[in-house]
Parts: structure tokens; C-alpha cells; sequence
């Protein structure tokens, strides 16, 4: 077993505890889960329980106040109020469209809702729970192939994520991502270790079950995994494929059990499909949520939305720029090192050798993520970096460990021939502090960019810049003089280098308020575009500074949400009209029976007043307010039956469709004057604009109109 200390030369009794008593009784059990196996050493359990707490309270920080993202809050506020619209994720309870991705995260956020009561902190509990999960799950792995000190820093480096710590924060569904993806990660290598068929089924599950909450994301490992297990698993190469074959079945139908559901269903007896083109989750799944985030508005499958990037131009350099650097490339140096030179010193290993497979595994998830994220063409935001951090974590531990092990031992570690070990052992020398050199220069590179931010960050340059030439000029001395103590001393440093910048970040995620559409972490670096999820508008990322998210959960349990803030961006058209607290004041007084209290342009709109009136709002055109959800005669239809009384339109018509539905509410219906509800407020006040006294304004756009049974011709 490696660790940064040299090994005992007495009783291993210092190192490791007894053998627990035979019986195995409960008690015994429930000692174990606190100190660990005995074969572990005894620091081992102790420090991860440290980490975990750790990364729980980043996570969980202040977490009355986290406000989440708007549009997922309000689909789980309705999931509350209705099992259809929870099973379809519907953005309103009246199910009229859905959100743009499959409900899966909304279900795991809907259930702790309907347990606990709809509020800030039940929502955020279900992604504090797995991003911890996540970091101790990676240690559980990583520590299976290399052992507890590559797993003690691969959990840490996954903790201290900056953009981990942020979206874990927040009620997108990138955490519950991650989660899934690590659990298929644990079957892989499980079934790659035993050559069995169930462990490799159930990753197969796992991933369609990610499917189920990002879509086409969830794929970007499954070449890693096919690779990984085709080349690695135990048996023979017939058994191996059969075994894929079968996986690949239970992929498919864990994928598309949702998706071939909502899709046979008549399109009358269900929401709308958000983001799609023709209201087919298939549209979604291949344009929207597929080939439209990698190729962008060129696309010509599906829905390629705008090409928005929220994260800086698409590139190789992508992942280092200055609204991403901080965000997720702190290690990626040292990863990238580690993971060559891992290979490299695995070469001689057989073809099922569990620590190879391991690094292809995690290197083939960095290598993966980093492609598709740094070239997609499509809406990109920062946070969806957050799905390669296990892969740069574990390679950081794992890789991290080999490169010590080759540094301390030379090539007598790897077997060479004894005429060219001298040799070997004085190349292998110089990898690990070069490594360490470039990403502690690299940290001191992304905190000068943010110089003059505040003392967190000149703290954190100085640590690097001290603990990395100490790490560096360490291990060379130690290897020059053969003083063991003195290299474990400077590997440690190397650590404490390599973190310092990323908990900087990360403790300004835990500590500060973050903006619930986009968020990031550290301060601001400029560059880049805010908004919603798949959105393409919005203020910049401002890492944490952003205050209110617009349209966050109350803090309390209760039915219906109120006193939200409500100032989404959304338009549909030109013009500015104000919806207030008092304009739904008056709508849930005026409602007459509807089911919907408002119809209104787009899903930011809809979803702050679904969460300031408690009631169903219709978003006629979806995120971006392009989606053909809302026809002239499906409004006719519900204005008829009763099922909606009031819709904003644009002063100058919008356009497609929305231009349709405009002229003929003006044309048929009665315009609500602004005096009606409100007692001298300006119609047409700014979007950012808000009072103390929960009357803050979302920006919508038109005017206001009551429609009635009477006014269909």
C-alpha cells in the first residue's frame, strides 16, 4: 500500500488496528462505519468523515437562503400540487408545457417537497445529500484500486470543486447528474474486476437513469465505459461483447421508458414538450438537448436553440479562460500529467490490470468532458463543468499516487531490466515535481487574475506560492539526498499547493449569494453572459455576487409561495409592462374559476409568478419564447371553456405565432388598465427594480387583457 510515509520498519500495530471480534455483532458493525476496515490505516476513516463534513458544509452553508434556480423551483412547486404535472414535469400544475429537460432531478427535489414542505432548504437537501454522496462514493472507488491516500485526495479535490460547490448550491440537476454518473462508474469497474454481468446491467441503469435527468449529457462517458470494459473486464472477448450487448438493452430501455411514454400519450392529454420543435421528447433529446448544445445554431437536427455560450468561445482553450479558469481548470494540468505518465508506467501490466482500467476510466471521462465542453458550439453554461470533476479528481489522487510511487521508488517499482533501471529511475524523477510546478503555476496565474478581489484571494496566492516551491524543492532534495520524511513532507505541500486556490472559490460559493440561473463561483472575471438553463439572456456570471435569484422558494413549508422576488427576464416582443404583486393580486381576486391565473410569453415570466401566486401562469413560447406551444386556437379553446381569463401581450405584436395570438387579443379582448391594480405605480418600471416590501416587478412585456367565453366568436 503507498502513502506519503515511509514504510514502518516495527510492528505494522502503529499502522493498522486489530482485527475486529469474530462475532461481527452490531455493535462492531457500527464502530466500523466510524473507523473503517482494520486493514485500513487509522487515519483513513477520521479524515474522510473530515472531508465529508467538509463538503457538507460548503454545500449546505446558509441553506434557509439558497434560492435556487426559478424555473426548476417552479416545476417542483407544481409537481407538488399535481401528480400529473410532477410526472411530466410540467412547469405549471394546469400541465400546460413542460421544462426543457426530463424530470428525474424534479422527481428526487418534489419528493423531499411533499415531505417536508415546499421551501428553500427542502429543495437544496436533496443536492446537498448527493453532492456529498458523490465525494465519498469517488473515495469508495478510487480507494479500491489505489489505495486510501489517492482516495483521501481524490474526495478532497472533488469537494473543493469551486463549480461543484456552486451548482450544489442551486437547484439545477447537474448534481444529481454526477451522482448517477458515479454510481454507473462503480458498476463498470466492479463488473471490469469480476467479469460479471449484473454489475455492468445495474451502470447501464444508472446512466439511463442520468439520461432521464440531463438527456444527452449522461452519454458523454459511454465510450470510456465500452472501451474500459471490452479491453479490461475478465473472459473472453465473446463474453465480453455478449455482456455489452445485454447492457446496451438494459441502457436503452432505463433511457427511453420516460421518453416512449410522453410520447405515445395524445398530444391533448398532455403538457407541451419545452424546447421542442414538433412536442416530441425525441425533438428534445436529439436538437435541444442533443446535437444543438454541440453544433450550435448551424444545426440542422432539432432544436439548436441560439448558440448561446455563457462560459466564453468555444475553443480548446475554452476550459482556461478567464469566465471558466477558475471554475474547473485548477488541476487540469496535473491530471493531464498524471494521466500519461500513469499509463505509461502501467504499460507492462496485463490487460485486465484493475489500476490501468481504473486510469482509462477516469482519463477517458476528463478527456471526454473537456472535448465536448470546450468545442460545443451550442448554449453552454460554466456550470455543466461540473459532470468532469470526479474524472480530474480521481486522475488527481490515483495519477497523483502513481507519480509518487514511480518519483520515491524509481523504476524498481515497475520491474525494468536492472541495465537501464539508473536511467529509467532519473526520467521518472523529474515528472512528479513538473506536475506539480505546472498547476501551482497555473494557480497563481488564475488568482493574478482576480488580484485586488478581496484578502481571500491574496491569501490563497501567497499559500500556493509558498507551499508549491517548498513541494518542488522538496521532493528534489529528498530524492537527491534519499531522505524519505523529507519527500512525504514535500508531497503533502504539493497538496496543500494544488487545493489552496480551488477552497478559496469554494468557501466564496458557500458564503456568498450566487446567482440561481447561472452560478459560479469566486468573484467576478467578466466575459460571458448570464441567464437560465438552456436561456440566452441575463447578466454576466457574477460569481456569487448576484443577490436574490429571481423567483426563489420561501423559507418556510408552506402551500403557496409568496413574497418571492419575481423579475425574470423574459419578453415577448417590445414594450414593458410591470407585473406586480398587486396585478396578481387582483388576478387570483379576478380568476373567476381558471385554471390558469395568466398566460404570459415565456417560462421566466410564468415561473416568478408561479412562485409568487401559488397559482398555474401559462408560458406560451417555453424558455426563449419560440416554442409553438401556445396556438390561436388551442387560446381560443381554454378562453371558451373558461380555463383562462387573462394573457400579456406585446405592444408591438412579437412575432410567428405570438404576433398571431397578439393582434387578436387586441382585437377581442378588454384591456385591463394598470389603475386597476395599482395605486400609483408606473406601468412601465424597470425590470431591476424592486421595493422592500415584496412588491418587486417582473419585466413582461404589453399590456394586460381579460378575455371571456363571450369574446370567441
Amino acid at each position: 500500500m503507498t502513502t506519503l510515509a515511509p514504510p514502518p520498519t516495527s510492528s505494522p500495530s502503529s499502522r493498522h488496528r486489530a482485527a475486529p471480534p469474530a462475532d461481527g455483532g452490531f455493535v462492531a458493525r457500527g464502530r466500523r462505519l466510524f473507523t473503517g476496515p482494520a486493514e485500513d490505516p487509522r487515519w483513513t476513516r477520521p479524515v474522510l468523515w473530515a472531508i465529508l463534513l467538509t463538503a457538507t458544509a460548503l454545500y449546505a452553508w446558509n441553506i434557509t437562503s439558497i434560492s435556487g434556480n426559478s424555473f426548476y423551483n417552479a416545476a417542483v412547486y407544481s409537481g407538488t400540487k399535481s401528480w400529473k404535472a410532477f410526472f411530466f414535469g410540467a412547469l405549471d400544475s394546469g400541465s400546460f408545457i413542460t421544462v426543457d429537460k426530463p424530470p428525474f432531478a424534479l422527481w428526487v427535489m418534489g419528493l423531499s417537497a411533499r415531505a417536508f414542505g415546499f421551501g428553500a432548504w427542502q429543495l437544496a437537501l436533496p443536492m446537498v445529500a448527493v453532492g456529498t454522496g458523490s465525494v465519498a462514493l469517488l473515495h469508495r472507488m478510487v480507494k479500491r484500486d489505489f489505495g486510501p491516500v489517492a482516495a483521501t485526495v481524490a474526495a478532497l479535490a472533488l469537494a473543493l470543486t469551486p463549480i461543484t460547490v456552486a451548482i450544489t448550491r442551486d437547484t439545477n440537476p447537474d448534481p444529481i447528474l454526477v451522482f448517477l454518473m458515479l454510481l454507473g462508474a462503480a458498476g463498470l469497474l466492479k463488473a471490469v474486476r469480476t467479469g460479471r454481468l449484473m454489475p455492468l446491467v445495474w451502470s447501464a441503469v444508472a446512466i439511463g437513469f442520468a439520461f432521464n435527468t440531463k438527456m444527452m449529457q449522461a452519454y458523454v462517458v459511454l465510450p470510456a465505459f465500452f472501451l474500459v470494459y471490452l479491453w479490461a473486464a475478465h473472459g473472453s472477448l465473446g463474453r465480453r461483447i455478449r455482456h455489452l450487448a445485454v447492457a446496451t438493452v438494459a441502457l436503452v430501455v432505463s433511457s427511453a421508458w420516460w421518453m416512449v411514454v410522453v410520447d405515445l400519450i395524445p398530444a391533448s392529454s398532455r403538457p407541451y414538450i419545452g424546447g421542442s420543435t414538433d412536442n416530441t421528447v425525441w425533438d428534445l433529446v436529439i436538437g435541444y438537448n442533443g446535437f444543438g448544445r454541440i453544433f450550435g445554431a448551424g444545426s440542422s437536427v432539432g432544436s439548436a436553440g441560439n448558440g448561446a455560450s455563457f462560459g466564453g468561445s468555444a475553443g480548446v482553450y475554452r476550459l482556461f479562460n478567464e469566465i471558466m479558469g477558475g471554475q474547473i481548470s485548477w488541476l487540469i494540468p496535473f491530471a493531464a500529467i498524471a494521466l500519461i505518465a500513469g499509463l505509461i508506467l502501467r504499460g507492462r501490466a496485463s490487460r485486465t490490470d484493475a489500476k490501468r482500467a481504473a486510469l482509462m476510466l477516469w482519463g477517458g471521462w476528463f478527456v471526454l468532458h473537456y472535448l465536448t465542453f470546450a468545442l460545443a458550439e451550442g448554449t453552454f453554461h460554466p456550470y455543466y463543468v461540473t459532470a468532469m470533476a470526479p474524472g480530474i479528481a480521481a486522475l488527481a489522487g490515483a495519477g497523483g499516487v502513481t507519480l509518487y510511487r514511480a518519483f520515491r521508488e524509481g523504476s524498481a517499482a515497475m520491474g525494468a531490466p536492472p541495465a537501464r533501471a539508473e536511467s529509467r529511475a532519473w526520467g521518472r524523477g523529474w515528472v512528479l515535481p513538473a506536475a506539480v510546478a505546472a498547476s501551482a503555476a497555473w494557480a497563481i496565474v488564475l488568482l493574478q487574475r482576480v488580484s485586488g478581489s478581496g484578502t481571500l484571494y491574496t491569501v490563497a496566492e501567497i499559500v500556493v506560492g509558498v507551499a508549491g516551491t517548498v513541494a518542488v524543492l522538496g521532493l528534489l532534495a529528498g530524492r537527491f539526498t534519499r531522505r524519505e520524511g523529507l519527500i512525504g513532507f514535500a508531497a503533502l505541500a504539493a497538496v496543500v499547493a494544488l487545493l489552496a486556490g480551488p477552497a478559496a472559490y469554494s468557501v466564496s460559493a458557500a458564503t456568498s449569494a450566487t446567482n440561481g440561473t447561472n452560478p459560479t463561483a469566486g468573484p467576478s472575471t467578466g466575459g460571458g453572459m448570464g441567464g437560465g438553463p438552456g436561456g440566452a439572456s441575463g447578466s454576466s456570471p457574477t460569481s456569487g455576487t448576484g443577490g436574490r435569484s429571481m423567483g426563489e422558494p420561501p423559507s418556510g413549508g408552506g402551500s403557496a409561495p409568496s413574497g418571492s422576488d419575481t423579475r425574470p427576464s423574459g419578453q415577448m416582443g417590445g414594450g414593458g409592462t410591470q407585473v406586480s404583486s398587486q396585478m396578481i393580486t387582483y388576478l387570483k381576486k379576478h380568476q373567476d374559476g381558471a385554471t390558469w391565473l395568466l398566460a404570459v410569453a415565456t417560462d421566466q415570466t410564468a415561473s416568478s409568478i408561479i412562485l409568487e401566486s401559488g397559482q398555474p401562469v401559462i408560458s406560451m413560447g417555453g424558455w426563449s419564447g419560440s416554442d409553438n406551444a401556445m396556438t390561436l386556437a388551442k387560446l381560443k379553446s381554454l378562453v371558451k371553456s373558461g380555463k383562462l381569463h387573462y394573457i400579456i401581450v406585446s405592444s408591438d405584436g412579437g412575432q410567428g405565432t405570438n404576433s398571431e395570438i397578439a393582434t387578436w387579443v387586441k382585437a377581442h379582448g378588454t384591456a385591463v388598465k394598470s389603475s386597476a391594480y395599482s395605486s400609483g405605480s408606473s406601468s412601465t418600471a424597470s425590470s431591476s427594480t424592486s421595493s422592500a416590501s415584496s412588491t418587486s416587478s417582473t419585466s413582461s412585456t404589453g399590456g394586460l387583457y381579460r378575455l371571456d367565453a363571450s369574446d370567441v366568436g
